[in-house]
Parts: structure tokens; C-alpha cells; sequence
């Protein structure tokens, strides 16, 4: 309210004119007093409201630990923990998501906080977090399952049985069968000639259409190749209902644990179910009626593989351990095979020297598939293979959670904290790799940084089928270099990150025979 001033009072006004001007004017002074103390009151009131939103998980999380620290403690790594519910999700998906790029929200922690040891504090996926972004402290964390196991929102995902979800002697025995039935030579020679009948005719059928967009038909290979490979399935209704399954469970794995009807974690439990009767019923046919001695595929090695006292995985374990292992290589699989579509057309030099290392080979063996010895002898392909999946960081992060105090290095990891280990950053990071966006296989003449190759994980839970990724996407590597030639359609194709980085395209390629 504006207050004009006053007029000049005449002299023959009365006292009792005066007497009540000067009430209503000390009225509308009290109003304005009144209305500026309630628009002070508001502003502070709001400005609290701001800065207590801005702190609470700092106050809520933080400060308790930090100030044990007053009792002789350590610390909490430095950081921000991000406002009440979202945490960091929102400066998270800024960087992954608006701006793409992600490897500067480890940047801007290490610009703010210096380098330190390698952890931050953090809020992120609904949880207080603790991120370990060297390689230091991501082999500390994941050598440590003892104090640093890893913990599902749901078991009943992944399966109780499984290789992911059990912990200590019966991880390391579940774990020995799955390595004999996939990962060891043995089986990597059956499984080499197994997988290229598909991928043969696969890029055959690829380069009559001219035009494909690999991720969405490597995805397609890749999941007959499983089909066979672990149960014998050929294409059909049967594997393309198993296709659909295995899309709805694998929306669960990044949905909230929210299970009644309606969710994407309901379905997704759904999904599993229908998929496991499908291979128990083909588990319980095998039983009856046996299997012939030219079929080979893990079900049936699951079935018959022992241990060292004579001893077999049950029913539940096989089928567990089959729908785990799907979800961990076919997505993951036919993104490796992707990337090697896009670097290969990027870098043309590396794709000749992979011509000149496969061309005597094919020559060899005059049109027969090649063996697994083959494939062992190409040296230059196996460090391409490794360049193709560092540089592809299927796996950003591997999770983990505290379940006891633990120090590192004069900070905390408190008890219950999920743990972080930014796999990425460690892959990008000039101090570990040379130009470290450049795709350079010869970096791989030498051995990396101890601690500093972490994309299958480490420690003992290290991909129990890092072997078998490597040898697919070298038999796809085997053919496209003696048979193809192919250009990228969008060279200049933005990227995405979440929630696996590829091009917004899927890598679109002219291809042809050469």
C-alpha cells in the first residue's frame, strides 16, 4: 500500500478532525508494518524450507557418521547426498540423460571434492551410496565379498538358486558347475561350431536386405544361438514365446521392487514363471525319455556335470542358473556385437588387419566353420574383442552393500550403504588408459593397469561366462572380416546411455557380401 503524504491540516480544522487523521494514518502504517513482517516471515520461512530440502539426506545421513568421527571414527568420504527421496537422481540423469554426457558426473565430484581416495557419498537408485570410481577401491570392494555381498531387491527374479544369488560355499560350488558347462575349452569347442550355422546365415539374410539396424538383429541371432545352446530349442513358437518372456523379465531388473498387479515387477515375475515351466518341462522330458549322444547344450551338462564328491545340481538349480545366465548374455551379447559393427566402420584400418589375420584361416578351411583353436590362435582379434567391450561399457556399474562398518583408508563405508563401482569411469579415465575414447586394440599389447579392466566384474564373482562373450563376438568378427563389407547410415548418430550406451540408431548399416 502506497501512503501519500499527508495534506496540510488548516487551522480551523477541529481537534477531532485531527484526532482522527492521525488514528487512520497510524492504521495504515500498522498495515504496512503488518503486510512487510508477513512477507519477511514468508522468505525466511521458504528460504528454511529451501536450504532443510537442499540438506536433509546430509543431515538425515551423513552428519550421524560424521560425528562419530569426534569419538575417533572415520569419516565419511567427502560428497552430497542430493535432496530428500530423489537423492542424486536428478544431476544423475542430467548428465547421462539431458546433456550425454556421463562420465563428467565423476568429473564434476572429483573437480569439487579433489581426488581423495577414490570414494563419494552419494543418494542414488533410492538408497545412500558410497561410489568407488578407482581402481584401488573398486578391487577393495569387490575382492571383499565378505563385507561387500551382493544383495537383490527380489531373489525371486534371479532365482534363489542361482549362481547370482547365493553367497560363500554354495556360490563357489554353483559357480564350478556353470564354469565346466560354459566357460572351459571343452565346452567352448562345441559351443564355437554350435553358434555359427546362425550367424552364417544370419549376415546372409542381413545382406540381401542391404539395410539393417544391428542391434535389434543381432539381438534376434543372438537369441537362437541361446535357444539352441542351452536347450536345443530351434526357431519356432516355442523360442519366440521364450523371446517375449525374457523381454518382460529383463524390464524387471531396472523396475522398483513393487510386486502386486499391474507393475513392472509383477509382470515381470510373471514372465519368469511362464519361462521356467517352459524349460522344466523340457528338464522333466529329458529325464524320462533321455537325450540323444549328438545333442549338446547346458541343460543337459547342467544335468550331468559333478563335483568333485560325486554330487549334482538339483532340478531348481539347472533351471535357476538357465534363465540367470539368459538374462546375463543376451542383451549384453548382442550389444558387444553391435559395437563391433560401429567401431569396425569407424576405424577401417583395424578392420584390414583383422582381414589380413582371418583371410588364411578361411582359406584353410575352405568353407567348413572354424574351431575354437581357430579362434584361440588370432591374437589381433582377441585385443579388438577387448577394445570392443572396454569402450562399450555394457555394464556401467556393479552393486554392492555394506553389511558391517568399514573403513578404507581413513574413510567409513557404513552398514547397509549400497556401494557403487563405477566400472565406466574407471574405463575412461586418462590415469588408467592412454586417449582413453580412442579405439586402439594395440593398447592391449601390453597388460592393463591392475584393477583397471573390470567388465566383467571381479573378484569371485567375476561373469562365470566372460569366455563364451568373448568367443561369440570373435566368430561374428570371423565372418563380417572374410565376407562383408558395410557402412554406417548415420556416421554422426547421437548416443544413448541409459540404460545401456548405443547409438540412437542401434548402429543402421548398408551391408553387403564383398
Amino acid at each position: 500500500m502506497i501512503i501519500q503524504s499527508p495534506p496540510l491540516l488548516s487551522s480551523n480544522c477541529s481537534t477531532k478532525c485531527r484526532l482522527q487523521y492521525y488514528i487512520l494514518l497510524c492504521f495504515r502504517l500498522q498495515y504496512v508494518l503488518v503486510q512487510s513482517l508477513h512477507a519477511a516471515f514468508v522468505a525466511v520461512v521458504v528460504s528454511f524450507a529451501g536450504w532443510l530440502l537442499w540438506w536433509w539426506n546430509e543431515l538425515w545421513y551423513a552428519v550421524p557418521h560424521n560425528r562419530q568421527q569426534t569419538d575417533g571414527g572415520a569419516k565419511l568420504p567427502p560428497g552430497y547426498m542430493g535432496l530428500p527421496f530423489f537423492g542424486e537422481m536428478l544431476s544423475f540423469l542430467w548428465y547421462f540423460k539431458i546433456i550425454r554426457r556421463p562420465d563428467d558426473y565423476i568429473n564434476s565430484k572429483r573437480r569439487k571434492y579433489g581426488d581423495g581416495v577414490g570414494l563419494y557419498r552419494t543418494h542414488l537408485f533410492g538408497s545412500p551410496a558410497i561410489i568407488a570410481c578407482t581402481p584401488s577401491a573398486n578391487k577393495f570392494v569387490l575382492q571383499t565379498e565378505s563385507s561387500f555381498p551382493l544383495v537383490w531387491p527380489s531373489l525371486e527374479i534371479v532365482g534363489a538358486t542361482s549362481l547370482v544369488a547365493v553367497e560363500g560355499a554354495s556360490h563357489t560350488r554353483v559357480r564350478n558347475f556353470v564354469v565346466r558347462a560354459i566357460n572351459q575349452p571343452d565346452s567352448l569347442r562345441k559351443i564355437a561350431l554350435m553358434v555359427q550355422p546362425r550367424v552364417i546365415a544370419a549376415l546372409d539374410l542381413w545382406s540381401r536386405k542391404g539395410r539393417v539396424t544391428v542391434f535389434n538383429e543381432a539381438k534376434k541371432v543372438t537369441f537362437e544361438n541361446i535357444g539352441k545352446y542351452f536347450a536345443s530349442f530351434e526357431p519356432g513358437p516355442v523360442l519366440d514365446t521364450l523371446d517375449e518372456l525374457f523381454k518382460g523379465l529383463l524390464d524387471g531388473f531396472r523396475a522398483y521392487p513393487l510386486n502386486f498387479p499391474g507393475t513392472t515387477m509383477h509382470r515381470a515375475l510373471q514372465c519368469r514363471e511362464k519361462a521356467m515351466a517352459i524349460f522344466r518341462e523340457e528338464l522333466e522330458k529329458r529325464k524320462k525319455f533321455g537325450v540323444g549322444k549328438d545333442k549338446f547344450d547346458l541343460m543337459e551338462g547342467l544335468m550331468e556335470v559333478k563335483d568333485e564328491e560325486g554330487k549334482q545340481l538339483s532340478d531348481i538349480e539347472v533351471l535357476d542358473n538357465i534363465v540367470s545366465l539368459i538374462v546375463a548374455g543376451y542383451v549384453s551379447t548382442s550389444l558387444a556385437i553391435m559395437w563391433a559393427f560401429y567401431y569396425l566402420a569407424k576405424f577401417p584400418l583395424v578392420l584390414d588387419k583383422l582381414r589380413e589375420e582371418h583371410m588364411p584361416i578361411a582359406k584353410k578351411r575352405n568353407g567348413d566353420l572354424i574351431t575354437y583353436e581357430d579362434i584361440a590362435s588370432c591374437k589381433y582379434t582377441s585385443r579388438v574383442v577387448e577394445e570392443i567391450i572396454r569402450l562399450a561399457n555394457i555394464a556401467a556399474f556393479f552393486f554392492r552393500t555394506a553389511n558391517k562398518d568399514v573403513e578404507y583408508k581413513g574413510y567409513k563405508i557404513p552398514k547397509g550403504w549400497k556401494v557403487i563401482c563405477w566400472a565406466r569411469y574407471v574405463h575412461t579415465n586418462p590415469d588408467n588408459f592412454e586417449d582413453p575414447m580412442c579405439f586402439n586394440p594395440d593398447r592391449w599389447n601390453e597388460a592393463a593397469k591392475p584393477g583397471s579392466y573390470l567388465v566383467f566384474g571381479g573378484g569371485s564373482r567375476i561373469c562365470a561366462g566372460n569366455m563364451l562373450a568373448r568367443l561369440q563376438v570373435s566368430v561374428f568378427l570371423h565372418h563380417l572380416a572374410v565376407g562383408y563389407r558395410w557402412e554406417l547410415v548415420n556416421r554422426d548418430a547421437g548416443m544413448t546411455y541409459l540404460s545401456h550406451p548405443k547409438p540412437n540408431d542401434g548402429v543402421e548399416i548398408d551391408i553387403s557380401k564383398i
